[in-house]
């Protein structure tokens, strides 16, 4: 079976600082894995080459067969991966209903919007509809009218979420979904996410909460100063060696039990 995603020997230096070392892994369809590594390990800069916002020095990175690196971020998105960002801005004048339809603007594009021609109408009636139904999955519903600046930021985060389900991904990448949420918004993304991989999505996240990982994740990825250490199942990630020195720099036992 092809894989959805295939990173093959992936650099990534900024001047001097050599960032990503020959990074190589699979995603197959239907997975929700956990890319784990402390900080400075690489993980953003890995997944900002996967979604086209930074270029590689070397390798290859396809998505259902078809390469994607030499590609621009929208036209990746347009492939079908979607992400989100660890603190996502929102606009200060649009509403939570605007901003689910702006990301909306590539299926029907802006001058058809401008010129307001039949097909866009009804792109954006559609449009329209998809949000809505949107935003009651993600239990946005009764915050449609606010000011999305206004939010939360764990609603900022599932109201991210909509923007990247907007435009229909089969992978969605997801920058810490839940670092500093509520407990109560906590549950609700997860629960939103393992929905949504009922639903047949792949994903892909970003994450320092292992209790997360452990309660979404069915595989860990795991980057150590821009080499993965490990791929394996959350439940192996405290007696992977590899692992708990790339976090501890030795295996004491009560430090591994407490951090993993």
């Amino acid at each position: 079976m092809t894989p959805l995603l295939r990173v093959n020997d992936v650099a990534k230096a900024f001047g001097g600082n050599q960032v990503l070392h020959g990074v190589e892994f699979d995603i197959a369809p239907g997975e929700i894995v956990g890319l784990l590594g402390p900080n400075g390990s690489g993980k953003s800069t890995l997944l900002n080459t996967i979604t086209g916002f930074e270029a590689i020095d070397r390798g290859q990175i396809a998505f259902e067969g078809r390469r994607i690196d030499q590609m621009p971020a929208h036209r990746i998105v347009a492939a079908g991966v979607g992400r989100t960002f660890q603190l996502p801005s929102m606009p200060r004048k649009m509403s939570v209903m605007e901003v689910a339809m702006a990301a909306s603007t590539a299926h029907h594009g802006v001058w058809g919007t401008l010129l307001g021609t039949a097909a866009s109408r009804q792109a954006e009636a559609a449009a329209h509809a998809k949000a809505t139904a949107l935003l009651e999955q993600l239990l946005l519903t009764h915050v449609r009218d606010l000011p999305a600046a206004a939010l939360s930021g764990g609603q900022k985060k599932l109201l991210g979420i909509v923007c990247a389900l907007m435009g229909d991904p089969r992978l969605l990448m997801l920058d810490e979904p839940t670092a500093g949420v509520h407990p109560n918004l906590r549950r609700d993304i997860v629960a939103a996410l393992q929905r949504l991989n009922a639903q047949g999505m792949t994903l892909v996240i970003v994450e320092h909460d292992m209790h997360f990982i452990r309660e979404v994740c069915t595989r860990c990825i795991v980057l150590d100063r821009g080499r993965i250490v490990a791929s394996c199942r959350p439940d192996e990630l405290a007696s992977n060696e590899h692992v708990v020195r790339a976090y501890l720099g030795s295996v004491e036992p009560k430090a591994v039990e407490e951090t993993l």
